[in-house]
């Protein structure tokens, strides 16, 4: 076993005296030692119950025959974070969290890995630590919150409902009284936040990637099934170990194209694409951006879930889970990849029907008959951009408008709320992608107010930066080369005619092409934004969205 390094022979007296302090008995210093990687904090909504998630792992590997030790990583609440410095922090702590992953399990000589995240920046975090590290792991998330309930109806709310509030207030549409109800019961206990976003996105393709365990994506937090999926996940990875049976072993190119498959299905979130991107990276695997439009073209949209629609997670999960989602489409996956339950993809959806024609639709009466996520290209982003078009207005699927250009988030919201905005705009907001910003901030604060004032159907924005899981309409991020790198989306000027072409994946300005180069070349050179700390080393080091914001070697 990988612990022996820690616990056996003569030269280890010392090691096993410490273990002895922390409770391990001499019976025990002969079991597998298990890490249960816990992003427990008291701060993130999504994390504050995963105490109780890290003891029902333990009461699963204990039975399973292992010694359990948990350990702790940090946590981001992107909602928390949002429209202030803050928000810098989010993508860059993902990094962070893998290295800490990594620290932790290598220095303690862990045999197995159990890991448990929910939020939008730790759950791709622990997968880049997981194979990275290559032992047998699962994974265990906090699941979903509940949606909240409007007062004397049956309207559900979340989070963005509060948020695309502000926007109604600003218009005069809601009194700012009505709004302190509002975020009153919007949220209503801990949990990833009810709708579709980044965190339950990626805690769903986690589950279709194989690495977790039939609805880990789904089940509320609040459920009992939550607690007694946690002990089933401790139990398994002690069957994981006895088999070897590890992480590089189930993400492949084949368990990738089923994870991009069922984002395609749900509508997730853009950011899984950066962050499949960068767990890409990890294992050695080559998964250009272009492919994803292939999976795109041939995967219908069959879900709806806020903020495309009036379902959440709840639903999703009372409607069969990822399992029947799975099921739906299983013509398009490859069945015979592994999954952490023991079975291939194929044996595990076999029995899974869905429950709820009005939550999972069928491939005759999909959404749409492509994805919900499409990557764009054009002289524009050159390296692709992203949008979630499940999200967006069918009048805005193609639409041509002139470019209002900002050099931050503040200055266009700035501008946003003071009705700086016109019908028709394309608002450019750049110098916040990775390095620029730095950070790659997201934005769901403009996204917000414009689907508040009612402006999402003909306000288009596109940014080097990021957007929430949360955020809809014609939101067009992680356009590449960044401005911080000199790509195109610097030479941009107020008045420019922007093209956005989503059904045939184009964002293109009207400009030729020694235009762009002239603008560029009077441009002076980058000049970071923060000068010490995490962020500095985090601008040095950081690479370009396209290829999922990793660092360069």
């Amino acid at each position: 076993m990988k612990s022996d390094a820690v616990k056996k022979g003569l030269e280890r007296a010392g090691h096993r005296s410490l273990l002895h302090a922390v409770g391990v008995s001499r019976s025990d210093i002969d079991k597998p030692f298990v890490g249960i990687i816990n992003s427990f904090s008291e701060i993130v909504p999504g994390h504050m119950h995963l105490r109780s998630i890290a003891e029902a792992v333990k009461q699963g590997v204990y039975a399973g025959g292992g010694m359990p030790f948990e350990t702790n990583t940090i946590a981001v609440c992107d909602g928390i974070a949002m429209n202030h410095p803050g928000m810098k922090y989010s993508l860059p702590s993902r990094e962070l969290i893998a290295d800490s992953a990594e620290i932790v399990a290598e220095a303690h000589a862990f045999d197995a890995l159990v890991f448990i995240p929910n939020c939008d920046k730790v759950v791709p975090g622990m997968l880049m630590a997981a194979v990275r590290l290559n032992v047998p792991s699962i994974f265990i998330s906090g699941g979903p919150m509940l949606a909240g309930r409007m007062p004397g109806s049956n309207e559900k709310i979340d989070l963005i409902s509060v948020f695309e509030a502000v926007g109604k207030v600003t218009s005069g549409q809601m009194s700012e009284e009505e709004l302190a109800r509002l975020e009153m019961i919007a949220c209503p206990g801990c949990g990833s936040c009810a709708g579709m976003f980044t965190a339950n996105t990626m805690n769903c393709l986690t589950e279709a990637v194989g690495l977790a365990l039939p609805g880990n994506g789904t089940i509320p937090a609040t459920d009992s099934r939550r607690i007694r999926l946690a002990r089933a996940a401790g139990e398994q990875v002690m069957h994981l170990l006895a088999d070897n049976t590890c992480p590089c072993d189930i993400v492949t190119p084949k368990s990738i194209h089923n994870a991009f498959t069922v984002d395609m299905a749900l509508g997730g979130s853009t950011n899984s694409v950066l962050h499949f991107m960068a767990i890409a990276h990890e294992t050695g695997i080559s998964f250009p951006l272009p492919q994803v439009n292939d999976i795109n073209e041939s995967t219908p949209t069959l879900c709806r879930l806020s903020p495309a629609g009036e379902n959440r997670i709840e639903d999703l999960d009372r409607a069969g889970g990822i399992p029947a989602v799975m099921n739906e489409v299983r013509d398009r996956l490859n069945l015979d990849s592994v999954t952490v339950s023991g079975k291939t993809v194929g044996e595990s959806i076999r029995d899974c029907p869905v429950l709820d024609r009005d939550v999972i639709h069928s491939m005759d009466d999909a959404y749409s008959a492509t994805g919900g996520i499409a990557i764009l290209f054009g002289n524009i982003a050159p390296d692709g951009a992203v949008v979630k078009k499940s999200a967006v207005a069918p009048e805005m699927m193609s639409h041509v408008g002139p470019a209002r250009v900002f050099e931050s988030e503040e200055e266009a919201t700035g501008t946003i709320m003071a009705g700086g905005i016109k019908h028709g705009d394309v608002v450019v907001i750049r110098n916040e992608g990775p390095k620029g910003g730095p950070g790659m901030r997201e934005m769901l604060t403009p996204t917000s107010l414009l689907s508040g004032m009612g402006m999402d159907k003909d306000v288009a924005l596109i940014t080097d930066g990021r957007f929430s899981g949360g955020s809809r309409g014609a939101a067009i991020g992680h356009v590449s080369p960044e401005a911080a790198s000199r790509g195109p989306i610097a030479a941009l000027q107020d008045g420019d005619v922007i093209k956005i072409d989503i059904p045939n994946y184009k964002l293109e300005v009207d400009l030729s092409e020694n235009e762009i180069s002239q603008r560029l070349a009077r441009l002076g050179e980058f000049e970071a934004r923060v000068k010490t700390g995490y962020l500095s080393r985090y601008i040095e080091k950081v690479t370009s969205a396209s290829t999922g914001a990793v660092f360069s070697t």
